[in-house]
């Protein structure tokens, strides 16, 4: 069965890679369409936070907006069947790539990066820039219960290079992958309460976020350069490293996992209200943080 699903990706991939960008973008909007005007998948919840966020806009736009961040995900999921059969060499011209220089030169320094991500645009698909730039990236994710799917997933995404670190008992790796100096992503814009993750503020309300960036950048102090993925208005897709977020040494390590947090979670922040329509807003980002 599994070798079945696998032969019939690729063969979907290779039929969607031969479709022109136009086509590919409209068959991801037609799939959010579905979902987010005829399945309703948590439209709700998007809703919900978009009225929380911003209280100054209309209701119409905030459907329209949410409407446009499903659809992106429609567009993503595409985006994500192309992987199996891209070809490098077919796809320099997809992507508009900014502050290369910030990357390379927090390298330089010797002890590794971490990149602050978010789930604005599309990571995956982003990973054939890197592969273009020659960078290599680590990424900490979490696995599926379903083995067959998890391997499948984790091919697919280790195509161009992404090497792939549990999320569980990952503090050990990443520390050796940094005096390699290697580069590790870390994704921040997603609930977690404790005991990993930390009360910090998102857009004004409370909420809790992975303390675990804040924690290995207070031991390594490896520089944290925020790398922000967005999809253009033609279809490609801008990959921009930003200069490096400084770290903010209070004197007490507890004070400075939480002052170093809420630094990240305002730089996403920054993003969101930038590209509000690429960002994830069926996504429970506040719920209750409870000791």
């Amino acid at each position: 069965m599994r070798k079945f699903s696998v032969a019939f990706i690729n063969l979907l991939s290779q039929v969607v890679n031969r479709l022109p960008m136009s086509v590919q973008m409209a068959i991801g909007d037609f799939l959010g369409i579905i979902w987010f005007d005829i399945f309703r998948i948590r439209r709700g919840v998007a809703l919900e936070n978009l009225r929380n966020c911003f209280p100054d806009w209309s209701e119409k736009k905030r459907v329209t907006t949410a409407r446009k961040s499903i659809c992106h995900l429609g567009r993503a999921f595409v985006e994500f069947l192309r992987l199996p059969a891209a070809e490098l060499e077919d796809y320099a011209d997809h992507f508009e790539v900014q502050g290369l220089d910030n990357i390379r030169n927090a390298q330089k320094q010797g002890k590794g990066a971490f990149l602050l991500v978010s789930h604005i645009g599309n990571g995956d698909w982003a990973t054939v820039a890197f592969a273009l730039n020659g960078i290599r990236l680590s990424s900490i994710t979490k696995e599926f219960k379903w083995r067959a799917l998890n391997d499948f997933w984790f091919q697919i995404r280790r195509r161009f290079g992404l090497d792939l670190i549990p999320d569980r008992k990952s503090s050990l790796t990443i520390l050796k992958k940094l005096k390699q100096n290697e580069i590790i992503g870390f994704v921040l814009d997603q609930f977690l309460g404790p005991p990993i993750g930390i009360k910090t503020k998102f857009f004004g309300r409370e909420t809790g976020t992975p303390m675990g960036l804040a924690v290995l950048v207070e031991r390594s102090r490896a520089p944290v350069i925020p790398a922000l993925t967005y999809r253009l208005a033609d279809g490609r897709t801008a990959v921009v490293f930003e200069p490096e977020i400084p770290f903010v040494d209070t004197g007490d390590k507890e004070r400075n996992i939480q002052v170093n947090t809420q630094r990240y979670c305002d730089k996403i922040e920054e993003w969101v209200r930038k590209h509000p329509e690429q960002w994830m807003w069926v996504h429970r980002r506040w719920k209750e943080f409870r000791y």
